[in-house]
Order: structure tokens, then C-alpha cells, then sequence
């Protein structure tokens, strides 16, 4: 097997519709600019909220992708 290296980072994303519509939006988002995502892990569900209403759900997810080491 090759070795292989992998990056973490943390986003969020949000949604007037559902958490699941949110976590989407993160990895739709990052997609454009990373290559080879592996893992989407959801580690906290928040909700915005005005005049008691829920305005936004809004996902905090840690995505991990291959580091592509530079040739030589």
C-alpha cells in the first residue's frame, strides 16, 4: 500500500431547510476546491434562531482529504 497522508479541517454550513441540507452544502462547497474528500464527520447541530423562530440550521463538520505531496 502507498503511503498516504490526510488533512483535516473544520466547516459550517447552513441551511434555511434541514441539517442535512447544511452538511451537503459543506461538502458540495468544498468539493470545488478539494480533491480525493474521504470523510465527513458532523461533530455539533446548531440552530440560528430570530424573534423565536429557527432562521437557519447550521452543521459543524470536520472533512478530512489526501495531501498531495509536491514532486520532486
Amino acid at each position: 500500500m502507498a503511503e498516504s497522508v490526510y488533512k483535516f479541517i473544520e466547516l459550517v454550513g447552513s441551511s434555511p431547510v434541514s441539517w442535512e441540507d447544511a452538511v451537503k452544502n459543506v461538502i458540495e462547497t468544498a468539493s470545488k476546491s478539494l480533491r480525493e474528500l474521504r470523510i465527513a464527520e458532523v461533530k455539533e447541530l446548531d440552530v440560528k434562531l430570530e424573534d423565536g423562530k429557527i432562521t437557519a440550521y447550521r452543521a459543524k463538520v470536520n472533512l478530512s482529504f489526501k495531501y498531495e505531496k509536491e514532486e520532486d
